[in-house]
């Protein structure tokens, strides 16, 4: 039986494991290309970023209050998404904190390596960090900061996309891997 995740369930998960009792700001971004993307910032970093239902937008506009820090670091990451998804940026520069084991973090750490545009398997990435494809997939899944930590990079061998655990799964994905391949500046078309 497929079970699905509460709306929110994922940020909040996040957030709470890696803020404990500290305060956080969240926001939301109503207008992207993938719908309603919720951002949560403590006072230095990002902490999770998740897309939300498009019918719990009026529930997630009752944002935590941001402190001065978190809202600066949630002015930014806007800032830059929009940039982003309007092609003009291929390489985030955002303080980041998500929550996970060393395993993880070392595995999203890597993520940071692939190049705009391109991507590598599970199974390289597992070589690069010592351990196993599954392992990987699962450091995946865990990402509480997709698109910033592009785990959207990594697909599986033999020309498989693999799968991708934010809303809208592997279209979501695809969107994401055909928005970076037409925007490499190599693979756009010359004009003579």
């Amino acid at each position: 039986m497929m079970t699905s995740t509460p709306p929110g369930a994922r940020i909040r998960n996040a957030i709470s494991r890696t803020t404990g009792t500290r305060a956080v700001g969240t926001r939301l971004i109503a207008d992207t290309p993938l719908g309603p993307i919720r951002l949560a910032a403590g006072d230095d970093a990002l902490l999770a970023l998740d897309w939300i239902d498009p019918a719990d937008v009026a529930e997630a506009m009752l944002a935590a209050e941001a402190g001065p820090q978190a809202a600066r670091i949630l002015d930014e990451t806007e800032a830059q998404l929009r940039r982003y998804f309007a092609g003009e940026l291929d390489r985030f520069d955002l303080p980041l904190a998500p929550a996970g084991t060393e395993f993880r973090r070392a595995v999203w750490t890597a993520m940071l390596d692939i190049p705009y545009g391109e991507t590598e398997t599970y199974g390289d990435m597992a070589r690069r960090v010592g351990s196993v494809a599954r392992a990987v997939g699962g450091a995946c899944g865990a990402n509480p900061i997709p698109i910033v930590i592009p785990c959207h990079r990594v697909v599986g061998g033999g020309h498989s996309i693999g799968g991708f655990s934010a809303r809208g799964g592997v279209d979501t994905k695809r969107f994401l891997l055909h928005l970076e391949r037409a925007r490499t500046p190599e693979r756009q078309p010359r004009l003579l």
